[in-house]
């Protein structure tokens, strides 16, 4: 008995020394659009054994303490993983790991979904870019500014194909979002309305959109938020902005939740614009989404969005130099101007939006939405400039370096304003989809009110040489001026249908689509019908190409800035803007005699506009006309050719040709003559005006034309470590022409210069998912930590923006040039949970 007894207690020691040298490891296995992946086989680098994820992707597995070991991640399709650890006896880990698909490291270079290849003008963006990419407003925009081009890096918005920042269709989950509108310049804007951190998928339509999408002309921006499967996070702060997401899945994924705050300040980038003064920008956001599995059937989908803008500035002084607008001078000139006054400016946006899916079969799919956005905004400035230009002195051995020595004018000038704005957008919709056979159906229906009012209050008035412009004495008057209030009710009713329709599959794949869309409003009473329609056509070749072909009506009601005629009165009469559209192209997957994988997309299109209601752009201030008085075309072709240049490297480079014209229908002047046949001023008292001819202008350029733009994304590694990154963003875009204001001869009176921009970013990883780290590591939980340098406008180039223009003692005009950023550094450190 004693014998048994010492046997047992030795056994049980035995036991216990074994159980103190072990561990275990939890967790999930999900690809890379965080769906479950059953049956990934989980070994221990170095054993044969292992166990299996089920059909919910989750394992757990018995690891051995207090060494170093690996595990190993496989499963036929996808890339293996390798995994390290340091566990103490008798602790558990939970990780999630994320798996690959074979050959898809690059979602914009190989296609997983051969639709996407079908749809014309659409463009896969992967928002992981977004956080990597070196710039100045961040987000989805600035990977999209690399596509199509840009003007401004202060600014979110972007240009397209000729359109204006006002035809560009923004949807997050189904949910249309706008930005604000008294928005005067870049530096004024806060943050992107999407939040990368939180971004699945990243659909860009750069033309020939689907009748599913809404009334504009340009492009479609489809965001989808993220569904997570467990509990995750990033954090990162930089010297320009900072943020934070948590997410995860509750109640066996039935409930997911994601969730992200951010704060930016520009104060550090707008410090070196040439204009010196105190800049107070502060900008913050929060957003939610939330999905709700009911049952087996229905599903509830929450989205909400709160995000303000603040913008202070008191400016001090400025010192610009320009050439000069006039066959008078032709030495360059300065600008020195003397500030007083301040602006304050506040922009508040929400949304609130709800979503009912209800998956009645399985080929059968209807959603109710539901959504509230409101858009409240107040400009309030009043500065003062006395401002003195003439011919600087540039000698730099004179006691006058630097400052204007011979005056040509002298004045002051004084900006007030006192401007509010409000907007309530209450949108109602229904969506549904029917898939059988070779067709899958698609249709939609939605009823909108929207609230708007306002009080535009401002006026700007300028002294020069003793007297005010216009000069009319003893009267005097204000340069320009708006007094305006509005106060309108809109109902919208619009609806589509389409069908796709997969008509040959095998050597010759051919699909159609195929779709009309409706819309009407209570504010003209206009009844628009829009049939769009494209085909796709891949044939039985060994090489991988796709030709496509789409051709439709865009039209684009009026909201509320075409609804301002240029002095701001309120014109409700205006009619939408319609534009019919052709777009051809072709897309060709190929590989390098080193196997890299590579994606070459072709489009040419043609955009023909009618009842266009013209616009200038001052900065990101679009001023309408605010009549449909006008006609005109673009044209154009795009080629892109995404990459990997070394592996695992993603690389981009677009370029672009367009042509961009429209016709005013009162677009003439007149050209006065002397008796002796010579073209005089028509105010010349001293000589006697004997006849006059009409010109009419004719096709000009529209504000956002450019012949040529380009853009290039280059990333790199060590060839020794693949830790150590680098990635170039290089743009450039031919010159475009700046119209002075309120004059018809001069419609294409100034060109700005090409804009050329490079920024470069370096990057580290300081901590991977492979790091060695004990159970008692305070980077326990982590997966990842990077620190990135940036350095924007590496060039430092001084883009020009817009002109401002003054007059001397002899009413000659003097354009001077608003300039862009000059070159900033920046830092950032992102930690991913």
């Amino acid at each position: 008995m004693r014998w048994l007894t010492t046997l047992l207690f030795l056994f049980l020691a035995i036991y216990a020394t074994a159980q103190d040298k072990q561990a275990s490891i939890t967790g999930a296995v999900v690809d890379e659009d965080n769906k479950a992946i059953p049956g990934v086989n989980i070994i221990i680098l170095g054993k044969i054994n292992g166990v299996a994820s089920n059909d919910s992707g989750l394992f757990t597995i018995t690891v051995p303490a207090n060494k170093a070991f690996a595990l190993t991640f496989s499963h036929a399709g996808f890339n293996a993983l390798q995994k390290n650890f340091f566990l103490s006896a008798g602790e558990t880990e939970i990780i999630a790991v994320t798996l690959l698909k074979n050959g898809t490291t690059l979602d914009t270079v190989i296609i997983r979904d051969e639709r996407e290849r079908q749809e014309v003008g659409l463009v896969k963006i992967n928002p992981k870019n977004a956080l990597t990419l070196p710039s100045t407003t961040g987000g989805i925009e600035g990977l999209i500014k690399t596509l199509v081009g840009s003007n401004n890096e202060l600014t979110s918005q972007y240009s397209v194909r000729g359109g204006s920042y006002d035809e560009n269709l923004i949807y997050i989950n189904d949910f249309e979002v706008f930005r604000p509108y008294l928005v005067s310049s870049g530096q004024q804007e806060g943050l992107s309305f999407i939040n990368p951190a939180l971004t699945k998928n990243v659909n860009f339509y750069t033309g020939g959109f689907q009748s599913k999408y809404g009334d504009k002309m340009s492009s479609v921006l489809d965001i989808q938020y993220t569904k997570p499967t467990q509990i995750a996070g990033s954090a990162y702060v930089s010297l320009l902005e900072q943020g934070l997401h948590l997410e995860g899945s509750k109640r066996n994924g039935s409930v997911t939740y994601i969730a992200g705050v951010r704060n930016k300040s520009n104060r550090n980038l707008l410090s070196s614009q040439p204009t010196l003064g105190n800049y107070l920008p502060s900008a913050s956001d929060a957003q939610a989404y939330i999905t709700w599995k009911l049952s087996t059937k229905w599903q509830l989908e929450l989205l909400g969005i709160y995000a303000t803008s603040r913008f202070s500035f008191m400016p001090e002084s400025v010192k610009k130099t320009s050439a000069v607008f006039s066959p008078l001078f032709s030495a360059s000139v300065g600008l020195d101007v003397s500030f007083e006054g301040q602006e304050k400016d506040s922009y508040t946006s929400t949304l609130v939006g709800a979503t009912i899916v209800n998956n009645t079969s399985k080929n059968v799919k209807l959603k109710w939405l539901l959504n509230r956005f409101t858009d409240s905004e107040n400009e309030n400035f009043d500065i003062t400039g006395a401002y003195l230009f003439g011919d600087r002195d540039f000698d730099n051995s004179s006691g006058t370096f630097g400052e204007i020595t011979n005056p040509l004018g002298a004045g002051i000038t004084q900006n007030y304003g006192r401007n509010k704005l409000n907007i309530t957008v209450l949108n109602a919709s229904h969506k549904g989809s029917f898939a059988k056979g070779n067709n899958f159906l698609q249709w939609g229906t939605t009823i909108e009110q929207t609230n708007i009012t306002d009080q535009l209050r401002q006026f700007e008035y300028r002294d020069s040489a003793g007297y005010s412009l216009p000069n009319n004495a003893p009267n005097l008057l204000l340069f320009a001026a708006q007094n305006n209030s509005a106060d309108l009710s809109i109902q919208k009713y619009s609806g589509y249908l389409q069908n796709n329709i997969h008509l040959l599959k095998g050597t010759n794949d051919i699909t159609i689509q195929a779709g009309i869309r409706v819309n009407y409003n209570s504010l003209n009473k206009q009844l628009l019908v829009s049939p769009r329609a494209q085909i796709s056509w891949k044939p039985g070749l060994k090489k991988d190409l796709v030709f496509k072909l789409a051709a439709g009506v865009y039209s684009q009601p009026p909201f509320y800035r075409e609804l301002r005629t240029y002095n701001g009165d309120l014109n409700t009469d205006v009619l939408a803007q319609k534009s019919v559209q052709i777009v051809a192209g072709a897309d060709y997957n190929f590989k390098t005699s080193g196997s890299k994988p590579f994606r070459l997309t072709t489009e040419i299109y043609y955009k023909s506009i009618s009842a266009l209601n013209p616009y200038d752009i001052d900065n990101v201030k679009i001023k309408y006309f605010g009549n449909n008085n006008a006609k005109g075309y673009t044209t154009g072709a795009e080629f892109r050719l995404f990459g990997q240049l070394v592996t695992d490297a993603e690389s981009w480079l677009s370029v672009a040709f367009m042509r961009s014209r429209e016709n005013l229908n009162d677009d003439f002047y007149f050209q006065y003559k002397n008796a002796a046949g010579e073209i005089i001023d028509a105010n010349t008292t001293d000589q006697l005006v004997t006849d006059s001819v009409r010109t009419d202008v004719g096709f000009v350029r529209r504000p956002t034309d450019r012949l040529i733009t380009v853009g290039l994304f280059l990333e790199d590694y060590l060839a020794t470590n693949k830790n150590f990154k680098a990635h170039l963003n290089l743009l450039y875009g031919s010159n475009m022409s700046y119209n002075i204001p309120n004059s018809t001869r001069f419609r294409n009176g100034l060109i700005i210069d090409p804009y050329i921009r490079a920024d470069v970013g370096f990057s580290v990883l300081l901590l991977s998912e492979q790091t060695i780290r004990r159970s008692h590591s305070p980077f326990k939980g982590v997966k990842n930590i990077w620190l990135s340098v940036e350095v924007f406008n590496i060039i430092d180039r001084a883009n020009t923006i817009s002109y401002q223009l003054i007059k001397d003692f002899s009413n000659a005009t003097y354009a001077i040039p608003n300039r862009l950023t000059p070159r900033l550094l920046n830092a950032k450190l992102l930690v991913r949970f």
